[in-house]
């Protein structure tokens, strides 16, 4: 079983990777944004309330947030492992990530930091709200997350270096070149995509 976390501030194109990751690996990639988005556009009133939050450039509550991913990681396609990107972003969240992947009998093998320069981030999130019309990426909303990433994701970094899980990746670049990067430190982990 492989268990991958993807870690960088918005835009540092986690999304993207963890896609590629997951086909490249054959394990699904757990995306907590995603899932906000779907609940979202289908009005479910767990979108409703999500809404509020990520209009205003919040991160959704905990306890809703603790609970989706708690029910998704006890799906069927994840008994070969998982990717998670964008959880946990606090250290609550971590916490309740270490109970969940204790009680399945499972850990992570590795977290990747996707590392990138905060003016190339504004200007990555500015162009994907353009393009796909996306009302959480307005310049404000924008740098409040990236406050707010500063703030209680980055201590994370922290928490798991302390594990000696992090491996640092630059995520700028060619999205091909940056996924071969971090195919790279996953097999020196002896993470294989036949794993």
């Amino acid at each position: 079983m492989i268990g991958i976390l993807l870690i960088g501030p918005p835009g540092a194109g986690k999304g993207t990777q963890a896609a590629l990751l997951a086909i490249r690996y054959s394990i699904p990639a757990i995306s907590t944004g995603d899932i906000f988005r779907k609940n979202v556009a289908d009005e479910t009133p767990l979108g409703v309330e999500a809404k509020g939050y990520m209009d205003r450039g919040e991160y959704v509550p905990d306890s809703l947030t603790n609970a989706l991913v708690k029910d998704r990681l006890s799906q069927s396609d994840v008994l070969n492992g998982f990717l998670l990107d964008g959880y946990p972003r606090t250290l609550d969240q971590v916490e309740k990530l270490d109970e969940f992947l204790a009680q399945s009998g499972t850990k992570l093998d590795v977290v990747v930091q996707l590392t990138a320069d905060r003016e190339e981030l504004v200007s990555r999130l500015a162009n994907r709200a353009e393009q796909q019309g996306r009302t959480d990426d307005t310049p404000e909303v924008i740098r409040k997350r990236q406050t707010i990433y500063e703030q209680q994701t980055a201590p994370l970094i922290d928490v798991y270096a302390s594990r000696s899980l992090v491996a640092k990746v630059d995520g700028l670049g060619e999205v091909n070149v940056v996924t071969a990067r971090i195919s790279e430190v996953l097999n020196a982990r002896g993470l294989s995509e036949d794993a």
